[in-house]
Order: C-alpha cells, then sequence, then structure tokens
C-alpha cells in the first residue's frame, strides 16, 4: 500500500511540473517520464488509483489520457470484460463527481465515446454491449442541468467520434461503424437532441446564467453534429463546403432542423415542389429577421457562419425559386446593403468574403437562364457590389503602407480565387461596370504620371498610385476575363477595347522605368491580364473584325492578333531581363510556355496560381517564332542579356526553378523551324556546352569554388531539363541525348556522388534524369544497331545506386526534414526506374545473359531504399507513394521472377505495402495497389498449378522458394482478400474493375477454406431473414467460373461481381448489419 501512495505521490508531482512549471527543462523531463508510465505493464491499476485517490486535475486528466490510449491500441487490444468495465467505470464515476474540471469532463467523455466506437461490433452473450448510447445518458439527462450538459456532451462527442476516421484503423472498418451507426443510433439521437430544444425554447432560458447557456450551446452543437454527419461516406472536404449537401436519410422528413448552416444544405429531392418552396420561405424570412436586426453578426465567428448560409441559399437553390420568395424584393436589398459594407469593411473577416462573392458571382450567372416573370432586381443591385469590391480594394491600398498591414495582394491564390467571382459579377451590368473602371483607372494614371514626373514626389505616394493600377490591372484582366460567361455584344467588345488600350498605354509608362524602380506587384498584374486577354481575344476562333481590334487599331496602331503578340512578348522579355523584380521571372517564364498546365502543375506547385498564366496558345507558336523579341531569347539566352541565368550567390538554389520553365518554352520555340538542322541545335546548345565545360574543368581539379560549382551545375541541369521535356519528337530527342551521352554524363555522376547530402543539387539531377529516360511519346527509339537503350540504362543504374548506397549513409534524420533530406530524392529514383523498366526500349533479358550486373544492381538499390522507409511514410507522403507503387506495378509485372528470388522478409514487407495500400484514399495508389497484387496472384496461381502437374521440368529455385514463403504465410493474402472483399460490399468503391482482377485469383487460391469460412462469417452476420438472400448472392457470384485465370474466365467474374455487389446492397439497405470484426477487420 505504501509503494502505491509514494507511486501516485510521484505521478501527481510529475503532472504538476508538466502543466504548471515554467522550466523547460523540468517539463521535458516530466513529460519523458510519463510517457514511460503510459507504456508501463501496471498503467491501468495505476490509472483507476489516480482517478479514485488523485488529488488534482491533472492527475485525473492523465489517467483519462493513459486509459484512451490503451482502449485505442490496435497490437494486444485490451479483453472484452475489462472495456465493458472501464466503460461502466467512466459513467458511474462522471455520475457521482459533477464537479470536475471541465478538461477532465472532457478527457472522460472522450475515453467513452473511443470505447464505444471501437467496440459497437463486438458482441457479449449475442448482444452488442456497446451500442446502447441513450440507454446510458438516459440518467444525466433526467437530473439537474450541470448532469443534463455531461449526457448532451456524451452524445455529441460520441457522434463526432464516429464521424472522424483515425488513421490507427482501417478505413473500411471506420466506414462499417459510421454506417451502422446511421442505421441504428444516429436518428434516435437526433430526434433527442431536437426534443431537448423544443422543450427548452419553451422555458424562459437565462441566458446569464452560466449552466443554462452551457446546456444551450451543448444542445446546438449535438444537433450540429448530427447533421454534420458523413451520411454516405464521401467524406467532404470542408475547404469547399459551397458546394456540399447534407444527405439526410428520407426517413428523417418529419424531423425538425435546427442548425441554419446545415439546413440551406439539405438535399432539394428530400422536398416536392410545394415542400420546398414553403422550407424556402422560411428559410429567407429568418435571413430577413437576422438582417434586419444584425448585432449579433458584430462577432467574426458569428458573422463567418451567416456568410456561409448566404452563399447556400444560391448553391442548393435556383434563382427562379428565390425571386418567387414573398419578400424576395426586401432580402435581396438587405443582402445587397449587407454585401456592400461587408466588402467596404474589408479588413474585418477577410476570410469571409469568399462566401458573399460565391452568393453574387451564382446569381448574375444565373440571369440568362431565369425564366421566372417575378423581377430579380439584379440589375440594381449587382453593380453596387462590383462598386464596392473596386472601390474598396482601391481604398485599402493606403493604409495597408501606411500602417504596414499584410497586403492582399501577397496571397496571389486568394486575390485570384476573389478575381474569378467578380469576373462574371462585373460582366452583369457591364456598360456600369466598364464606366467605372475607366473613371478610376484615367484618375489614378493621371496621379500616378503626374507623380513621376514632379520632383519632389514622395515615394509612399507613388507606391499607393501603383498598389491602386496593380488591383486596377488585376480587375480588368477578371472582367475580360469573364466574357466567356455571357453573350458578347459588339459594344461591349468596344468596351473592352477602352479597357486595354489604357492597360498597354499604362505598360508603356511601366517600362520605361523597370530597370531602376519596377514594381513587381504590378508586373505581376501584367502578366494576369495578359493571360486573360489571351484566353477571350487571341486565337483561330477570334473574330479579326472585333471592335476591340479596331480600337486597339485606333489608338495604339495594333491591327491584328499579331501585333498584339508582338508587344506581349516584349513585356514578358522586359520582365525576363529585369534583376530588380525576381518572382516575375518565374511568371514572366509561365507566360512564355505554350501549353504547360500539366508540366508546372507536377513539378511548380509551390509557385502560387502561375500554371496558370499561359499567355500564349499552343496555336500561336508559329506565329510567335517570327517575332524579333522571340529571336532574340533564342539566340541569346545568356546571363549577359538575363539575369537570372546567371550565378547569384545571394538567392538560394532552389530559386533557379523558373529556368526549367524559362527553357521548356524556347525548347518548344525551337522545335518549330529545327528540323533535322544540327548546327542551328548546336548553336542554340553553345551557352549550355560552356557551362557544363566549366563545371568539367573545375571538377578536374583538386581544389575548386563549391558553390560557385553548386550554381553552375544546378542552373545548367534545371535548364536541361526544360529542354528535354519540351523535346517530345524523336529527332530532336536524339539530338539532346547525342549531345549529353557520354561526353557529359560523368559530371552529372559526379555531382551526385559529391553532393548527395545535399538535396538542391541533388533533385535537380535527379529529375533531368527522370526526364532524360522518360520515353514520352515515344522519343525513345533507337536504330535496331544501337546499343544507346541498353548504355542510358546503365547510366541510370549507376546513379540510382550510387545515390542509393550514398542517402543511406546519413543515418538518423529528424521526422520534420526526413522527407526533404531524404525521401524526396529516394522517390524521384523510383520514378527514374519506373521510367527506365516501362520505356520499351532495352531488352532486361540481356544483361543476365551477358553478365551485366547494371538491372541486378538497380533492382537491389531499390529493395534497400524501400527497406530504409517505414510502411507509414509510404503512404504519408503522395508524391512517394505514388511513385513506389507505380514503380512496383511494372515490377510484378514484367519483373515477377527478381521479386520471388528476395528473402521472405522482403516479400513480406512488399505485400504488407500493398496490403496498406488497398485501403488508401488515393484512388491511384490503391488501383495499383490491385494491379500489383494481381500480378503476384497470378504468378502464384500458375506456379500452384505447375507444381501439380507432371512435368519434366521442374519448377526454377526463385518459383519454388516464393511458393514456400507464401505456404508459411498464409494470413497476408488472406487477409488481402477479406480487405478486398469487405471494400467491395461495405464501401464506395470507385475502382470496382480494378477490385474484381485480383479477387478472382485470390479466392480461388483459398477457395477450399478461408473463402468458405469469410462467406459463412458474413452470411451469419446478418439478420435471420437476409442471410438465404445473401448466401444466394455469394452463389451467383461464382456461377459459371471456371478454375482458372484465363481472359474469357476473368471477363465474366467481373461481370458477375458487378452483380453481386448491387445485390448486395439491395438487400442489406434496409438492414442493420455487423461482420464479426475478426474476420473483417482484423
Amino acid at each position: 500500500m505504501a509503494d502505491h501512495v509514494q507511486s501516485l505521490a510521484q505521478l501527481e508531482n510529475l503532472c504538476k511540473q508538466l502543466y504548471e512549471t515554467t522550466d523547460t527543462t523540468t517539463r521535458l523531463q516530466a513529460e519523458k517520464a510519463l510517457v514511460e508510465f503510459t507504456n508501463s505493464p501496471d498503467c491501468l491499476s495505476k490509472c483507476q488509483l489516480l482517478l479514485e485517490r488523485g488529488s488534482s486535475s491533472y492527475s485525473q486528466l492523465l489517467a483519462a489520457t493513459c486509459l484512451t490510449k490503451l482502449v485505442s491500441r490496435t497490437n494486444n487490444p485490451l479483453p472484452l470484460e475489462q472495456r465493458i468495465d472501464i466503460r461502466n467505470y467512466v459513467l458511474n464515476y462522471l455520475a457521482t463527481r459533477p464537479k470536475l474540471a471541465t478538461f477532465v469532463t472532457q478527457a472522460l467523455i472522450q475515453l467513452y465515446a473511443r470505447i464505444t466506437k471501437l467496440g459497437w461490433f463486438d458482441c457479449q452473450k449475442d448482444d452488442y454491449v456497446f451500442r446502447n448510447a441513450i440507454t446510458d445518458v438516459t440518467r444525466f439527462l433526467q437530473d439537474s442541468v450541470e448532469y443534463c450538459i455531461i449526457g448532451v456532451t456524451i452524445l455529441s462527442q460520441l457522434t463526432n467520434e464516429i464521424n472522424q476516421a483515425d488513421t490507427t484503423h482501417p478505413l473500411t472498418k471506420h466506414r462499417k461503424i459510421a454506417s451502422s451507426f446511421r442505421d441504428s443510433s444516429l436518428f434516435d439521437i437526433f430526434t433527442l437532441s431536437c426534443n431537448l430544444l423544443k422543450q427548452a425554447s419553451g422555458k424562459n432560458l437565462n441566458l446569464n446564467d452560466e449552466s443554462q447557456h452551457g446546456l444551450l450551446m451543448q444542445l446546438l452543437k449535438l444537433t450540429h453534429n448530427c447533421l454534420n454527419f458523413d451520411f454516405i461516406g464521401t467524406s467532404t472536404d470542408e475547404s469547399s463546403d459551397d458546394l456540399c449537401t447534407v444527405q439526410i436519410p428520407t426517413s428523417w422528413r418529419s424531423a425538425v432542423l435546427s442548425c441554419l448552416v446545415q439546413i440551406a444544405s439539405v438535399r432539394r429531392s428530400l422536398f416536392n415542389n410545394a415542400e420546398r418552396a414553403k422550407f424556402l420561405s422560411h428559410l429567407v424570412d429568418g435571413v430577413k429577421r437576422i438582417l434586419e436586426n444584425p448585432q449579433s453578426l458584430s462577432d467574426p465567428n458569428n458573422y463567418h457562419e451567416f456568410c456561409r448560409l448566404l452563399a447556400r441559399l444560391k448553391s442548393n437553390y435556383q434563382l427562379g425559386e428565390l425571386v418567387k420568395v414573398e419578400n424576395y424584393p426586401d432580402v435581396i436589398r438587405l443582402i445587397a446593403n449587407f454585401t456592400v459594407t461587408s466588402l467596404q469593411h474589408w479588413e474585418f473577416a477577410p476570410n469571409s468574403v469568399h462566401y458573399l462573392l460565391s452568393l453574387w458571382q451564382r446569381l448574375a450567372a444565373s440571369v440568362p437562364y431565369v425564366k421566372a416573370t417575378e423581377p430579380h432586381m439584379l440589375e440594381t443591385y449587382t453593380p453596387e457590389v462590383t462598386k464596392a469590391y473596386i472601390t474598396s480594394r482601391l481604398e485599402s491600398v493606403h493604409i495597408i503602407l501606411r500602417d504596414g498591414l499584410e497586403d492582399p495582394l501577397e496571397d496571389t491564390g486568394l486575390v485570384q480565387q476573389q478575381l474569378d467571382q467578380l469576373s462574371t459579377i462585373g460582366r452583369c451590368e457591364y456598360e456600369k461596370t466598364c464606366a467605372l473602371l475607366v473613371q478610376l483607372f484615367d484618375q489614378s494614371a493621371q496621379s500616378y504620371q503626374e507623380l513621376l514626373q514632379s520632383a519632389s514626389a514622395s515615394p509612399m505616394d507613388i507606391a499607393v498610385q501603383e498598389g491602386r493600377l496593380t488591383w486596377l490591372v488585376y480587375i480588368i484582366g477578371a472582367v475580360i476575363g469573364g466574357r466567356v460567361s455571357f453573350a458578347s455584344t459588339d459594344e461591349q467588345d468596344a468596351m473592352d477595347g477602352e479597357l486595354v488600350c489604357r492597360v498597354l498605354q499604362l505598360m508603356n509608362l511601366t517600362d520605361s522605368r523597370l530597370a531602376q524602380a519596377g514594381n513587381e506587384k504590378l508586373e505581376l498584374a501584367m502578366l494576369s491580364f495578359f493571360e486573360q486577354f489571351r484566353k477571350i481575344y487571341i486565337g483561330d476562333q477570334v473574330q479579326k473584325s472585333s471592335k476591340l481590334y479596331r480600337r486597339l487599331s485606333e489608338v495604339l496602331g495594333l491591327n491584328d492578333e499579331t501585333m498584339v503578340l508582338s508587344v506581349f512578348i516584349g513585356k514578358v522579355k522586359s520582365a525576363l531581363e529585369c534583376p530588380r523584380i525576381p518572382r516575375a521571372w518565374v511568371w514572366a517564364s509561365v507566360a512564355l510556355e505554350p501549353s504547360s498546365e500539366d508540366y508546372l502543375k507536377d513539378n511548380f506547385s509551390s509557385q502560387p496560381n502561375h500554371h496558370q498564366l499561359e499567355v500564349l496558345g499552343s496555336f500561336s507558336v508559329r506565329k510567335l517564332v517570327k517575332l524579333s523579341a522571340v529571336q532574340f531569347m533564342l539566340n541569346n539566352h545568356t546571363s549577359e542579356h538575363f539575369s537570372f541565368l546567371g550565378i547569384n550567390n545571394q538567392s538560394n538554389l532552389t530559386d533557379m526553378r523558373c529556368r526549367t520553365t524559362f527553357y521548356t518554352a524556347l525548347g518548344r520555340l525551337l522545335m518549330v523551324d529545327l528540323g533535322e538542322d544540327e548546327d542551328q541545335y548546336e548553336q542554340f546548345m553553345l551557352p549550355l556546352t560552356a557551362a557544363f565545360e566549366a563545371v568539367a574543368q573545375m571538377f578536374s581539379t583538386n581544389s575548386f569554388n563549391e558553390q560557385e560549382a553548386k550554381r553552375t551545375l544546378v542552373g545548367l541541369v534545371r535548364d536541361l531539363r526544360g529542354i528535354a521535356f519540351a523535346f517530345n519528337a524523336k529527332t530532336s530527342f536524339m539530338m539532346l541525348f547525342e549531345w549529353i551521352y557520354p561526353s557529359y554524363m560523368p559530371i552529372l555522376q559526379r555531382a551526385i556522388e559529391l553532393w548527395y547530402h545535399d538535396p538542391a543539387c541533388t533533385t535537380p539531377v535527379l529529375k533531368l534524369m527522370a526526364e532524360l529516360v522518360h520515353n514520352r511519346s515515344q522519343r525513345l527509339q533507337f536504330d535496331v544497331s544501337s546499343p544507346n537503350g541498353i548504355l542510358l540504362f546503365r547510366e541510370t543504374s549507376k546513379m540510382i545506386t550510387m545515390y542509393g548506397n550514398r542517402i543511406l549513409t546519413l543515418g538518423e534524420v529528424p521526422k520534420d526534414q526526413v522527407y526533404a533530406l531524404k525521401l524526396k530524392g529516394i522517390s524521384i529514383c523510383f520514378s527514374m526506374l519506373k521510367a527506365a523498366l516501362s520505356g520499351s526500349y532495352v531488352n532486361f533479358g540481356v544483361f543476365r545473359l551477358y553478365g551485366d550486373d547494371a538491372l541486378e544492381n538497380a533492382l537491389q538499390t531499390f529493395i534497400k531504399l524501400l527497406l530504409s522507409i517505414p510502411h507509414s511514410d509510404l503512404l504519408d507522403y503522395p508524391k512517394l507513394s505514388q511513385s513506389y507503387y507505380s514503380l512496383l506495378e511494372v515490377l510484378t509485372q514484367d519483373h515477377m521472377n527478381f521479386i520471388a528470388s528476395l528473402e521472405p522478409h522482403v516479400i513480406m514487407y512488399i505485400l504488407s505495402s500493398i496490403s496498406e495500400g488497398l485501403t488508401a484514399l488515393d484512388t491511384m495508389v490503391c488501383t495499383g495497389c490491385c494491379s500489383c497484387l494481381d500480378h503476384i496472384v497470378t504468378y502464384l496461381f500458375k506456379q500452384l498449378s505447375r507444381s501439380t502437374k507432371k512435368r519434366t521440368t521442374p519448377l526454377n529455385r526463385e518459383s519454388d522458394c516464393f511458393l514456400h514463403i507464401m505456404q508459411q504465410h498464409p494470413a497476408m493474402i488472406q487477409q488481402m482478400l477479406s480487405t478486398v472483399l469487405n471494400i467491395i460490399i461495405f464501401e464506395d468503391c470507385r475502382n470496382q474493375w480494378s477490385m474484381s482482377r485480383p479477387l478472382l485469383g485470390l479466392i480461388l487460391l483459398n477457395e477450399k477454406q478461408y473463402f468458405s469460412d469469410l462467406r459463412n462469417s458474413i452470411v451469419n452476420s446478418q439478420p435471420p431473414e437476409k442471410q438465404q438472400a445473401m448466401h444466394l448472392c455469394f452463389e451467383n457470384l461464382m456461377e459459371g467460373i471456371e478454375r482458372n485465370l484465363l481472359t474469357k474466365n476473368r471477363d465474366r467474374f467481373t461481370q458477375n461481381l458487378s452483380a453481386f455487389r448491387r445485390e448486395v446492397n439491395d438487400s442489406m439497405k434496409n438492414s442493420t448489419y455487423g461482420v464479426n470484426s475478426n474476420d473483417m477487420m482484423s
């Protein structure tokens, strides 16, 4: 007993040190000791003692947290009886101690919710012992307000817990629990919540009373959690909530809906037309009352939720329905006034503006389609909203500069999002929008010009006018781009011409002072404007008689799109030449890129939105090449003319990424007239040849300037990768290949050898090599007498082996740096090896035939790298998981003999990774795992079939060993059979065809025992009246299926599986089902 008392005292002291001390060292020591306590064998008993005898709230919190971890662990779980005891103990503890600290009560409720969720399918004497939540809380609800709050909080936390997936348990298990909870308990909880709210509303509540206010808040939270439940397993992303709908089951029709934001999202099909109109009328009337008494909207949270409610009015209802609401004229007036006021107060809750603009964007877009006779009045209010947005942005510039506030223009993603919405709003009553923009632009441009001519002008005044002009250029580009949303007239094209003329005149002014005092944000706005103009007014579909071009001809002498293109390219060239605005290099490079969206998404996602700046469509490339500015860039792409191509010791190596984009554009422009002209190609490559020779010269000496060598090499390989990406034709790519191999390949290998630990150097080199071995558009086609395919793979193998062996010597890498320092390079190596193995330009059989170890070295390095990666990391990092599973798919398809020859622990690692990938959220990963599994199962089935036949030639050693390993570890294949079948039956299976391919092989391999037991388990888990139907479903699944994996048989099974899934879903629709968790969820 004395030991227990002493131990408890020590634990309480550690808790006090953890939560109260200000000394960092003491707190870290306490944390370490408490972590050891949670992993100790006697943790459970000591937690109970802490709850019983602990004198501090912190010790009670520790006990509750430790118990939650114990019941959540997947390995060595607690026995059922013990979990029941803990559940009952927690309920009694809460019932006898209503005055616990809030955070202790919350932790204990979380413990109850976790036990209930994880034990949802656990039975004791044919009774689901963890499904009596409402019964458990009844005694709380019948007591005082304090107890009632505890009861409601238990139900609220339980609903939220079951709705949320966690990473420690399979997603399939989560969905199965959530579906069963939805069907058996959720509606009862929701009804109880509504009834309690009714009772509360019928009483004179004193909201100044803390306990009564707390009860009402918890009831509202419970109701919200019920409506926020993921009814159909779509896992809606909150960031896209303006498009989501609440999929309330039809059986909930009679319930009273109480949470406003969720109410507005109720699916339309829940009502008939008359009911929907009545429901919408009540909803709009409630919005009207809030707008007439907006005092509570001064709270930012209330304001944000109300903006979301307004946005959902239009996302779920048509304008024709809204105008028929009785109070529509008053409501649209109030909403317009509210929006205008909100936009004018731009510094208050800026993240809520998106929802208001979304509402008006949808309203404006609906104007051409509304058929109702009632007036929509948008022609009156939409211009007010447009004016409020434009003027508020301009007025904010001075305040932001004066007070040093964060500039919204820095967040290009947010700006682009708002401009996309404004592009539609502004085109409604476009005459008014255009007149306002012309007026404001002329005022700012005149003031700006006067300031530039004045010797006494202050830099602040100039910066203010530049900021205002930046916003105006962005907005003009947006409204021109919005032309695509509306049927345009000649008069509107003429208005566009007025706006375009002004922007181009401003551009002439800013270009004249670019070298001395260029404004980066204004330059980016110009490039954004060019993008919008290009989409609308440059292309074969544009009428050359457009009034826009007439206006451009009258004012600026630009008669056609070729002359406009010349102006655009001149602007791009000047931006690239300017050393003062480094961020514009990237944007200007992209502006040159003819059609690079996919490439940029893959390779430059960290640069916000610049993949949208495709100023030139691919159809314009032939016109571009003839322009003098383009010819200048093709002939003078050196640091002398473009400073970003030089060595800048002040910038990071990662800042050179824009060079890849730049050279991709130049490469595509070069290809237009290149043909087979090797002299022209060599002339173009002269600057890069000089750079390679410079690096080679450095490497040849014992001592050299490492920083200079790094910067030269990184810039060079980024340039080459851009060219390699652009050269997607055989003729041009062969010129590049013969230029780089064999002369310069040793330099790349040497760089990897020297700087393997520096990802800023290795990543560009590895990506270049991955691009060189990628047989895009069949560009890697060597002559039949050429050994170049084999030689290229040798270089690939050498680089993978060198990098892999050296990166493994790094040792322990901090978790927050492991991707950047290690996993990213490994991922690129996987992609490189996959591209080489699947390129169809190498016969890999010759390597073993002639004793060449290049293939073996590459594959063995892959295995070593793979084993250095924890399973969790394979799925935690999307790019790594995609490259790994893509490579594994190729290996299982074409190199299964290598997989079969691996050590047992390696094979089990690979199979385990496939098993985990089957339940991945990324459909591409899941589909790849299905393909890998199909290849493995097919190989295994064929080898088993051969082993049972009398043959003169025995199985090879690899096949024999692989069969032996699989026979020694049948659980892995059985587990994957269970997983695949579970996904098909219980999940929203989006790749059913892919799932069906390995499933037949899995069934045939386990047909005699495991599949039969699994089938019986599923059938027996159904209610008695459904068991016969489920048994028939399985019988129909295998009807007409032969015991082979021929294509015809597989196709028949796939058809049967589709019918099986439909029949099973129909059978289970109206039943609450549960499958034995040991079979289906282990």
